[in-house]
């Protein structure tokens, strides 16, 4: 192996998760949906399935089957982890019983939100928006129209992650010290706690969509 490969390989990104990964269909069904609250439950209170075992009386084999969801567990055995984990009965369902949400919104039928740089007319379209979920995680995305009724407004500041995709125009956009040029096709991905904006309006009308992300805590 050249110094070369082995540069490029020691710059390779490795990602937690896999984008491309299609879910179980057993993931789907209430023995699976139980199994996996049970062991955040458990982790939750840091102790081993070993643990759980000697507090619960159920074998480590009977544990590692509800965890795996490769048993339906009856009644009393959950009211017997409920009492163990300290938490209702009704927790281990929760997941089964959850709805997940998804908007659709046509083209040009984003809603017209106000935000800091409306004043400077910047056009904001939110493009959807879901509330409280599972994730954690709040997701805004906007389309963004400057024309040559806009000012400059580099100066924005707020929570969370910020990925920018130009489509049309051409932008020198700033975040802290820094000065990039957008054009169609580019990404900008950033922390959102520098401040940041567009300083130079060099193509107009210049749009891109603005995703930003935060806690929902």
């Amino acid at each position: 192996m050249d110094a070369k490969t082995s540069e490029n390989e020691s710059s390779m990104i490795v990602l937690s998760q896999n984008p491309h990964r299609v879910r179980d269909e057993r993931e789907k069904i209430l023995e699976v949906a139980i199994g996996r609250e049970v062991r955040v439950f458990r982790r939750q209170k840091g102790i081993t399935v070993a643990d759980l075992s000697k507090l619960t009386g159920l074998s480590i084999g009977m544990l590692s089957k509800i965890e795996n969801g490769n048993t339906s567990p009856s009644l009393t055995t959950l009211q017997t982890l409920s009492n163990v984990l300290s938490v209702p009965l009704t927790s281990f369902f929760r997941r089964f019983e959850e709805t997940r949400d998804a908007v659709h919104t046509k083209s040009g039928e984003g809603v017209e939100m106000e935000r800091d740089g409306t004043r400077a007319g910047h056009q904001y379209n939110l493009l959807g928006h879901i509330g409280s979920n599972a994730s954690g995680v709040i997701v805004e995305p906007y389309l963004i129209t400057l024309t040559e009724k806009s000012d400059i407004f580099p100066t924005f500041q707020h929570e969370g992650i910020e990925m920018l995709y130009m489509l049309e125009g051409q932008v020198d956009y700033r975040h802290g010290n820094k000065i990039y040029t957008l054009e169609p096709g580019d990404t900008l991905f950033f922390d959102a706690d520098a401040p940041h904006g567009p300083e130079v309006l060099k193509k107009l009308p210049a749009r891109y969509l603005s995703i930003i992300s935060y806690s929902q805590a």
